[in-house]
Order: C-alpha cells, then structure tokens, then sequence
C-alpha cells in the first residue's frame, strides 16, 4: 500500500503537495501524485479554474501513486495534465446556530445571498453520528401559521416532510 501524508505535513501547510489528472470521466477525475505522497481516502482537492475553484474528493487508491475523485462540481473545461492541489484535510461544512435558516452547497459554501457565515466551529462531512445518549428527543411542533395544516397534519421540527400538490395551490408558501 503505498504511503500516505501526515495531515501536519510542510508540503501542505505550504501548499506544494501538488499532482495532475490523468484522467477524466464524467465526475470521475483520477489524479497522480508524486511517490509515496497520496492524499488519504476523503480528504478534499482543489484545482484552480477559470471560474474559481473546483473541489474533488479522495474515494480510492489506485496503485501507482494515483487516486480516483469524484468532483464535486461540473467538470467541463478539465483537461489532462492541469494541477491539482491537495488540501491535507476532508470537505467540512460549518455547524451550530449560526447556520441555522442557512442554505449551503455540498462543500459548505452558503448560496443563499445572505453573506458569509461566521461559525465557531466545522465538521468534516464524513463523520460517525453522535451516540443516542446525546440526540435530543424532544418533539416541538413547527407552526406554519396554516390553520388547517396546524390542526390537521402538523409538522415536526427537524423532521423530514413531503409536500406534494399540484401547481399553483401553495407549496411553496407552506415551506417559506
């Protein structure tokens, strides 16, 4: 198996831990890095576009100093050869109240117009769910201000919640 990089490492606190692709196929990017330098299984990658910046994720070790990523974004305009940085550390999104009415893509950049956020703490997007003893069971109804849906069906806070409908009776005022 070949060697891995310690998460410490000068290379990737100076950003010089650097490979190329070799090869793309669809979302599928393999990259090639030095010997004895892989990027470790879910750790994040970043190469430099045109349009900013397009970020991979570490699913596999090939053999031959190359890993297999999935690229997190579209993956037009990639070509064979280009630089690929390594990040030294997984994708994390923030977490805690600050993001709470937040909308965040998948690598935990906010999209919803409302400016950064300023989180005091992030959490790797792979991480083992917390023990049950630690999970709040506590139930709270969510008020949509809908009589009928109040009453009738009422919705669960941080439940999971399926309107359906056909077009133009009001789905998306229910979820506003």
């Amino acid at each position: 198996m070949p060697s891995k990089i310690p998460k410490d490492s000068k290379m990737i606190r100076e950003g010089k831990l650097t490979g190329r692709i070799v090869q793309i196929i669809g979302p599928v990017v393999d990259v090639e890095f030095p010997v004895g330098n892989l990027p470790e299984i879910f750790d994040a990658l970043e190469i430099k576009t045109p349009s900013g910046r397009l970020v991979l994720e570490v699913q596999q070790h090939l053999g031959d100093n190359q890993v297999r990523t999935i690229s997190l974004g579209s993956t037009d305009g990639l070509k064979r050869n280009m630089q690929v940085i390594a990040t030294g550390e997984p994708i994390t999104v923030p977490v805690g109240t600050e993001t709470l009415g937040r909308i965040f893509n998948v690598i935990g950049e906010p999209i919803d117009g409302k400016g950064e956020v300023h989180a005091k703490k992030f959490y790797p997007i792979h991480r083992p769910s917390p023990p049950l003893t630690e999970q709040e069971t506590k139930q709270e109804i969510f008020e949509t201000g809908i009589k009928v849906i109040d009453l009738i069906a009422p919705f669960i806070k941080g439940g999971k919640i399926g309107v359906f409908g056909g077009a133009g009776v009001g789905k998306t005022v229910i979820i506003q």
